[in-house]
């Protein structure tokens, strides 16, 4: 029987357009960097005019900016893993930064979303601003509101750490930087490192009896 392939409508093709101007942008900003990429290159990638992309984003800054925040969507799905995690609080605070470290590891938009946040933030303070409030933001008042439940339920030392838990989540920014910038030359096992870490300050915080082996 032979199939019938189902043409695509004109609103059809408008509605899915700035998804597709968007991903194409993502992919040219991330190769060549904000003021290397150029709007003519994003249009000949889609095989459109640099007028068709004016049309929905007016000017490279609100182009960049909203592919900044396009790109971002894995950072729902952090929030969503985040708010799933179940057992004592070691385990919820281990499990997490264990998520948040896979998600800046393995997502290749997360990591390419942070070597631009590195590279563009001085000129584009907003986009840091967006990183933040989508991913380091949400990561930390989880982190914070486990370490608080595991102080007043004993299962948690008071310490200098409880009270900055910032550092609980050093080690995955420190292990992303290096792999943007050494993975080709100078390799890690990030996995093995983020586990070592979470090991060196649970057994800080836990009381002696909680430790982890």
């Amino acid at each position: 029987m032979e199939r019938v392939v189902k043409k695509t409508s004109r609103a059809e093709r408008k509605a899915r357009r700035p998804h597709e101007i968007l991903e194409a942008a993502f992919e040219e900003f991330a190769a060549k960097g904000y003021a290397a990429t150029r709007v003519e290159d994003i249009a000949t990638r889609l095989r459109i005019t640099k007028g068709t992309v004016y049309l929905y984003f007016p000017t490279k800054d609100d182009l960049f900016q909203e592919m900044f925040r396009h790109a971002s969507t894995s950072s729902a799905d952090l929030s969503t893993a985040i708010g799933s995690l179940r057992g004592s609080c070691a385990d919820r605070i281990r499990d997490l930064l264990l998520i948040a470290y896979e998600n800046t590891a393995n997502d290749r938009k997360t990591r390419e979303l942070l070597r631009l946040s590195v590279a563009e933030g001085t000129r584009l303070p907003e986009m840091v601003d967006c990183r933040h409030e989508l991913f380091i933001a949400p990561t930390l008042a989880a982190l914070t509101a486990l370490v608080e439940e595991g102080v007043k339920s004993g299962e948690l030392r008071h310490d200098t750490a409880t009270d900055t838990p910032d550092v609980l989540a050093s080690s995955i920014f420190q292990i992303a930087v290096w792999h943007l910038m050494l993975a080709d030359r100078k390799p890690i096992d990030g996995r093995a490192l983020m586990e070592a870490h979470i090991n060196l300050v649970m057994n800080g915080l836990l009381r002696r009896s909680k430790r982890m082996a």
